[in-house]
Order: C-alpha cells, then sequence, then structure tokens
C-alpha cells in the first residue's frame, strides 16, 4: 500500500507537480493525423488545454486553448498561411506564439509586441501528432519501429478512459491478471451469454521476472507446460516508461499509449501494425485510420466480453485515482511495486536536473528504435484470426476485411502444396 501522500505525489499530473514535471519530458499522441482538417481541433494534455492545428504552409502549430486577448476559444480561429487568427478579435498568431496582428488597435501600436500566446513544440509520426510540454532544449520525438515500418498495414483505435493514466500502466506489469481476467473471467462471461465457443486456455503463471532496460521495463513469463525456451521469457516485451506497452506477435504487433489528460482521465491509443513474416506486398495506405473502441453498452454497464473492454472495467472500477492506502499487495505484484519505484526515482531525478529514462537525444540511434517482443504470442493464421475478430480491436476496425485478407494471401503462401 501507498500513504495518501504518496499516492499524490504520483498521481497529480498538472502544472507544478512533481509528476507533472517528470512526464512533461516526454513527447505524446494527442490526435490521429487522419482527424486535423482545415479547422483546429482542442484537446486536454496534463491538465492543460491546447489547440492543434495545421497552418498554409503545412505546418503543424500547438497552442493555448483560450486567446490571451479576451480568452476567447482558439479552437474556433481562422488558420492562417502562417499561424491562426483568433474568431473574436482577429488577434493573429504564429506558430512561435508571437501577436502579428491586432486589428483593432491603433496603426502605429507596439502594443502587439508585448502579447505572447504559450505555444507548445509538435510533431507528426506514424500517423500520430505529438505535443512536448517541457522545457527546452526538447528531446527527440523517439522514432520507435512500429511508427516507422514500411510494407504494413496500420490502424489506431482509441478511447477516452475517466480514470488516472497510472492504474492503467500498473496494469502493464501485473501479468497474472492476463491467466484470470482474460482467461477464466472470459470463459465466465461465455457461459453466461450461451456463447458456443470453446473455453480459453488459462495457463497458470509458473514464473514472472521483470528487467529495467534503457527505455523502460522487460516483462517475462514462464506458463506452465512452457520453459525459459520460450519467447515469453527469452525475450519478454517492453513497458516503454512512462506510458507505454507494447503487445502483440504473430504478425500482429500494438503500442497501447496512456496519455493523461488530467488527473482523472486517460486518452487511450492502440497503435496496430499488420506484418506477418513472409512474402507479400502492401499498398501504401493513404491515412491510418482512426476508430472509437466502446466500453460501456446503452445503460452504462462495462463490455466484458473481449479483451479490452475488460482491461477498462478493472482500471475503471478502481475509481477515477485509485486509493493505494487502502491495497494490500502480495509477492504478486512485485512488478507494480517495481514500476511505482521506478517513478519514484525518475521524480527524484528530474528534481535533480537529470534526464529521466527513455529519452532520445542521439540522432543516430533514432533512426529506427527496434523494441524486443515475442514474435510467436499468438501463432498465424487461423489462430491470428480468432484472436483479431473475437478478443481485440479487429471486431471495430474499419480495415478488419483488408488485413483478414493479407493474413490468408501469407498463409496460402506458405501451405504444403
Amino acid at each position: 500500500m501507498l500513504s495518501p501522500a504518496l499516492n499524490e505525489r504520483l498521481t497529480r499530473v498538472g502544472p507544478g507537480t512533481p509528476m507533472g514535471t517528470l512526464l512533461r519530458r516526454y513527447w505524446y499522441p494527442v490526435a490521429a493525423v487522419s482527424e486535423l482538417g482545415r479547422t483546429p481541433i482542442a484537446r486536454r494534455l496534463l491538465g492543460e488545454d491546447i489547440v492543434v492545428y495545421r497552418d498554409g504552409t503545412g505546418a503543424l502549430g500547438c497552442i493555448e486553448a483560450q486567446c490571451p486577448h479576451r480568452r476567447a476559444s482558439l479552437q474556433y480561429a481562422v488558420v492562417e498561411q502562417e499561424g491562426l487568427r483568433c474568431g473574436y478579435h482577429g488577434w493573429h498568431f504564429g506558430r512561435d506564439g508571437r501577436c502579428l496582428d491586432q486589428p483593432a488597435e491603433p496603426a502605429d501600436s507596439t502594443f502587439k509586441n508585448r502579447v505572447r500566446a504559450v505555444t507548445y513544440q509538435v510533431q507528426e509520426l506514424g500517423g500520430l501528432i505529438f505535443v512536448y510540454m517541457g522545457p527546452d532544449p526538447a528531446p527527440l520525438l523517439p522514432r520507435f519501429d512500429l511508427f516507422v515500418w514500411d510494407n504494413c498495414l496500420r490502424d489506431i483505435g482509441h478511447a477516452t478512459l475517466p480514470m488516472s493514466w497510472l492504474q492503467v500502466m500498473e496494469n502493464s506489469v501485473d501479468p497474472h491478471h492476463v491467466e484470470w481476467l482474460h482467461g477464466h473471467y472470459m470463459n465466465f462471461v461465455r457461459e453466461l451469454s450461451g456463447d458456443p465457443r470453446a473455453k480459453i486456455l488459462a495457463r497458470k503463471h509458473e514464473k514472472v521476472a521483470f528487467d529495467q532496460f534503457e527505455y523502460g521495463i522487460i516483462k517475462r513469463r514462464v506458463l506452465h507446460g512452457m520453459s525459459e525456451d520460450d519467447d515469453d521469457w527469452k525475450i519478454g516485451h517492453p513497458l516503454v516508461f512512462p506510458a507505454m506497452l507494447r503487445v502483440g506477435g504473430g504478425g500482429h504487433y500494438q503500442f497501447q499509449i496512456r496519455v493523461p489528460i488530467d488527473d482523472t482521465h486517460t486518452s487511450h491509443f492502440w497503435y496496430s501494425v499488420y506484418k506477418p513474416d513472409g512474402e507479400y506486398t502492401v499498398e501504401p495506405q493513404e491515412s491510418i485510420p482512426l476508430f472509437t473502441v466502446p466500453f460501456t453498452d446503452d445503460e452504462g454497464n462495462f463490455l466484458v466480453d473481449f479483451v479490452d473492454g475488460q482491461d477498462i472495467m478493472a482500471w475503471s472500477s478502481q475509481g477515477p485515482i485509485a486509493d493505494r492506502s487502502r491495497e494490500h499487495l502480495g509477492k504478486s505484484d512485485i512488478g507494480v511495486v517495481m514500476l511505482r519505484r521506478l517513478f519514484q526515482e525518475q521524480l527524484d531525478l528530474v528534481q535533480e536536473g537529470g534526464d529521466p529514462l527513455g529519452v532520445v537525444r542521439d540522432e543516430a540511434a533514432n533512426e529506427c528504435i527496434v523494441l524486443p517482443q515475442e514474435r510467436k504470442k499468438f501463432g498465424a493464421g487461423g489462430a491470428f484470426r480468432q484472436e483479431f475478430l473475437t478478443m481485440g480491436q479487429g471486431r471495430y476496425s474499419p480495415i478488419a476485411e483488408e488485413v483478414l485478407d493479407l493474413f490468408e494471401r501469407v498463409e496460402q503462401q506458405e501451405a504444403p502444396v
């Protein structure tokens, strides 16, 4: 358990808080590129309201949500050749926040030179728009492998969740929940609904381990009937500090990105890449589609008949911010304990003026950062299709048919003649 004071230190993310100061050392996705058209879009990140836009030059901009003049929303601004112009009184701001024009002020006025809007750095990568809100010099936006691979299909699932991002991240180092929540409980849910599908094999975790590496924590496990020679132990998969998990295998690889909107809300992206082993060619996608992952029914009850819905139920039912002073952690919770200690260490490091874990500043190393990942997690062919369609976002993805067609083509090539 944690003291209430330490729980506050780990969960409050607004400006000036210890955790907010740490988290501002990293880049976060705030939107899909496909969402951005002629008008700005409003977002909230780390307790601050911002607006993201693309101006007439094609460059991205990120500015505080309210105009410095009379605080009208810049979500309704006019996008200019450079920057944007407030729709209320026409004040024009460049991408760097400088006020370029104040139409109602005298022609010889220098007032505009004394006004500056708060702006943040913004970049796009892999179909996502990332924002950095921390001090200069900004670190590089990490070019993790799934964002830069070619010859693959991608889609992006999203949901806005009503709980602290930390609850979601702690789940990433809690492997024992998989056999119960996504195994025994899934079977129970299917039994109640009369689902005729065969029961899921809920293998017991015989051994788990967690190793820190340069970008976070590697999670390893040995399941009943398996050994340390299997990918689950030899390779494992990473929690990318501070707010991302990589999962997958069998040609379907995924980043689960948990973006802190504020203390009690999380913007969750499921960034999926479909890249089976084998010979094939995929036409480049014009844009990466975005879709919403639902997690409640019309009556507000959690949808618990698929993996992600079950996770969201478990995260959300702890409350907007989990009361960790009332927990009773056991020996099986070593990953959760490790993650909390790692956050505390990194909080202290930043307060001392250092770069926290995983910050990237080496251009050469940032061409393509390859992360460790099991490759034989779900198998291929039929095993993949079962996972994709019934237990993951495949049931919602707008490119589900294209993905299945790709895997079927590869499977047919590999079938014996």
